[in-house]
């Protein structure tokens, strides 16, 4: 397959004169269109070519948060989307709050917490949240103005799609802050999802003319096959918009061992993945952090089973899984819905595990009470009844990076907390782990369930691979960590061709 070099005309607006630091920002015809991976993927590259590069994405809504390398001044952690961790990760650099100040986590289907430059700024449903983002615009500046004094080139990545005009006003994610930072635009679409053309013609032509003006180009991604059977479709493009091609990407099957950003990229991951031993994860309305299941994913060994609400629950899975929540009660009184509490106890009866991480750890006890309404109206839900522990949701939030062991192995694990409960009880007496030498979550007296609030644990290879074990699974070593930079370095690779190679001389 012949493909187009990438970016050929991006060599000009980069390196105007009134761009300095360089700056562009990739934005979509949608969500989902693969900016998150050309941004990290661009960021490796400019990394190999000795080029300081930061990402920056102003606002992202995603319960998939990592906190940050960097801490903030008070010493506590600071939340940003996940993807911006792993963009930083692609950069050669330690994430930080300011490469993404604003993050929204959704808790309803219309509401969402606002997280600003790490902290919990507040909660407002759409509507509300409209006539609050002209107040975070200072916060996105701040942010931007510190990544340019770091480095020689920011890639800023939109969210959603600048042609949501309903949203215009006031907008920090996309047009409202490319024309405030004065930062010229690549428009990518997807031809995959089918309608490329449609998509990026009909952005064009809604675009009010101010908006429009910052576009210098357009990117199609996701392309399959012969890239000359659209060559006439890339004229026409131009044709209508008058705006250049700088590219065509084709697919790229790497993307799919990194971690998926957000719920909309989960939705097209959940597919069985690996061969051997089953591992189920329930796949609840609020799941959160679910790039906990990256590591499982990937080790040989392993077959991991998303389970949506219209499957049938796997009979022969040796682990179940239940990952994070940004709603626990909600997404608690979904698994008794669906009749998934009777599998999974009917699961622990025939000899299966089960390991809770945060929210899933909390839906194993007997009670889970909000008596803050923190996540809604509902202020208690009876739990599973797995471990004999209750919790409490509390305003507090714990926001850690952190070291831990395993109590049983004694193994060491790292990874990190995001979590507003606190939970006891008898089986607490019996820990999972330590973190921070302090014990953490609990096991059952017949060890067939546990829990505790460490996230990102399954990254650490012997620790996994020791459980894993310990549990019947017939495993093979895998370095999980070194697997996530063979897939940057690969991506950064199938872009190398396709690049111009000015484009990063500074």
């Amino acid at each position: 397959m012949s493909v187009q070099p990438f970016f050929p005309a991006l060599l000009q607006l980069m390196m105007e004169p009134r761009l300095k630091p360089r700056s562009v920002m990739l934005q979509g015809t949608g969500s989902d269109v693969g900016k998150t991976v050309l941004v990290a993927g661009l960021c490796r590259l400019a990394t190999r070519r000795g080029i300081s590069v930061r990402s920056f994405k102003p606002q992202n809504m995603s319960n998939n948060a990592a906190v940050a390398d960097i801490p903030l001044a008070d010493g506590t952690g600071g939340e940003i989307g996940r993807a911006q961790w792993l963009q930083a990760l692609a950069c050669g650099v330690p994430s930080s709050v300011h490469m993404n100040p604003v993050l929204l986590k959704p808790q309803s289907e219309t509401g969402s917490q606002i997280i600003v430059h790490g902290k919990v700024w507040g909660a407002a449903k759409g509507r509300d949240y409209q006539r609050l983002k002209p107040q975070l615009l200072g916060a996105v500046m701040e942010s931007y103005h510190e990544l340019q004094s770091q480095c020689d080139l920011v890639i800023v990545e939109g969210a959603g799609s600048p042609a949501e005009i309903n949203l215009r006003e006031g907008d920090i994610a996309n047009m409202g802050f490319a024309t405030a930072a004065n930062v010229p635009v690549v428009l990518v679409g997807d031809i995959d999802r089918g309608g490329v053309i449609a998509s990026i013609v009909g952005t064009h032509t809604i675009l009010p003319d101010k908006d429009r003006k910052m576009i210098r180009g357009y990117l199609i991604n996701k392309f399959r096959g012969d890239v000359s059977l659209f060559d006439r479709g890339l004229e026409q493009i131009t044709e209508f918009t008058g705006w250049p091609s700088l590219g065509v990407i084709p697919y790229l099957p790497d993307v799919t061992r990194l971690p998926a950003e957000d719920s909309v990229a989960l939705e097209q991951t959940i597919a069985q993945s690996g061969e051997g031993d089953v591992i189920a994860i329930p796949v609840l309305s609020r799941i959160s952090n679910f790039d906990d299941i990256d590591p499982l994913k990937l080790q040989p060994g392993v077959r991991v089973v998303f389970v949506k609400p219209e499957d049938a629950w796997p009979q022969n899975a040796k682990l179940v899984v239940l990952p994070g929540s940004k709603s626990t009660i909600a997404d608690l009184n979904q698994i008794k819905a669906l009749g998934w509490d009777r599998e999974i106890l009917n699961h622990v009866t025939r000899g299966g595990y089960v390991i809770g991480i945060c929210g899933g750890y909390q839906m194993l006890g007997n009670v889970v009470k909000d008596p803050d309404g923190i996540e809604g109206a509902e202020r208690e839900a009876r739990g599973l009844g797995l471990l004999d522990v209750e919790t409490v949701l509390v305003p507090s939030k714990t926001v850690l990076n952190s070291s831990a062991s395993d109590v049983r192995s004694g193994l060491p694990l790292s990874g990190y907390e995001i979590h507003m409960g606190r939970t006891t009880g008898v089986n607490c007496d019996n820990p999972m782990i330590h973190i921070n030498n302090k014990a953490d979550g609990a096991i059952s007296s017949d060890g067939k369930v546990r829990g505790c609030y460490l996230h990102g644990m399954f990254a650490t290879d012997a620790w996994r691979e020791d459980l894993l074990r310990q549990m019947g699974f017939n495993i093979s070593a895998v370095n999980y960590k070194a697997e996530v930079e063979i897939a940057l370095d690969a991506l950064a690779n199938h872009l190398e061709p396709l690049v111009d190679p000015r484009i990063f001389q500074l």
